[in-house]
């Protein structure tokens, strides 16, 4: 058995709004495809948070995640991730603590720790413009209280989410919480998807400096990988513009909805070297290529769980990435 054969999968879905579609129709897409993903045996469905920004539709990340768990029975949901300088911890425990009470032993939390959003966006979350990071462990470690047993000193309890021990992950494109992971003993995520550049340098601080945990006895890393594939190479690399267009507008200044594959792309060679840089990990390719990138890229990485995003402008595209994916892992 091939070390891809024994490394668990699952989705990440940054519940793309295409151009012409609408966020309902991302709702419904999303349901399609967690049900559809189960059914290829991916162990989890992960939803990340976003704000203002047009072409992403899960920004009410708590409650798309419990959509999506009522209409799938065996994949855990999750997010990856709620951004916790966002909101009071308590909140986070409540709604999870309420999602896992509604849906027992399925739910996962993932965290991160950058904004995510604009000083605009931030201010009209209430939050200051100016609004640093340094404060992320005492509030990881605020909430992690609110979801463990209930110490008799606790003034202040969340209900539902005490003692509902919601697994908790930490998400990162660096080495902060690469390191914060290891110490805590906590499983680590890290975003490949959009940053692979200090991949392997997060993935050797969080190992090597692991500190086992009532958690986790051993470190467990997943990494977040773009992977679109297709019946060929030609037709993978011509469906791929969907997402090049999504970085080059990004990089652009202007972020726009999910736009229809195109044959060439009107880009500067720097503005394609920064695209290729974000999808810098990205596997394209029909069946067998995907097969030996994906066999290669889990060699290099050790990862235990790859969690994979497919960016199609076509649903119907999006699930068969992830059937030809299931398929190479056998």
């Amino acid at each position: 058995m091939s070390q891809l054969a024994s490394t668990v999968l699952s989705v990440l879905d940054l519940a793309p709004i295409r151009q012409g579609g609408s966020a309902a129709e991302t709702f419904r897409d999303s349901v399609s495809l967690a049900q559809h993903t189960e059914s290829l045996g991916y162990q989890r469905y992960w939803l990340a948070e976003h704000h203002n920004i047009a072409g992403i539709a899960s920004a009410a990340t708590a409650v798309l995640i419990g959509h999506v768990a009522g209409q799938t029975s065996t994949i855990r949901v999750g997010s990856g991730g709620i951004m916790l300088p966002n909101h009071p911890p308590l909140v986070i425990a409540e709604q999870f603590g309420t999602l896992e009470t509604l849906y027992p032993g399925r739910i996962d939390l993932g965290l991160g720790r950058a904004p995510g959003s604009d000083g605009a966006t931030m201010r009209a979350m209430r939050r200051h413009a100016h609004a640093g990071v340094d404060d992320f462990p005492e509030l990881l470690e605020e909430l992690r209280r609110y979801l463990d047993d209930a110490d008799p000193r606790q003034t202040v309890k969340a209900v539902p989410g005490q003692g509902t021990h919601v697994p908790i992950w930490l998400l990162g494109s660096s080495g902060y919480s690469a390191q914060l992971a290891a110490k805590l003993g906590l499983p680590f995520a890290f975003a490949a998807q959009f940053a692979p550049g200090y991949l392997f340098e997060a993935l050797r601080l969080y190992r090597d400096n692991f500190r086992p945990s009532e958690h986790l006895e051993a470190p467990y890393a997943m990494v977040g990988l773009p992977v679109m594939a297709a019946e060929s190479d030609e037709m993978a690399h011509y469906l791929a513009t969907t997402a090049q267009q999504k970085f080059l507008n990004l990089i652009r200044g202007k972020p726009t909805q999910s736009l229809p594959p195109v044959d060439t792309l009107d880009w500067s060679p720097m503005e394609r070297a920064q695209v290729e840089q974000f999808l810098g990990a990205a596997i394209i390719g029909g069946p067998e290529t995907v097969k030996a990138q994906l066999e290669e890229f889990q060699a290099r990485t050790g990862a235990n769980e790859l969690m994979i995003n497919s960016d199609f402008y076509s649903h119907a595209d999006r699930l068969r990435s992830y059937e030809i994916v299931a398929q190479a892992a056998r």
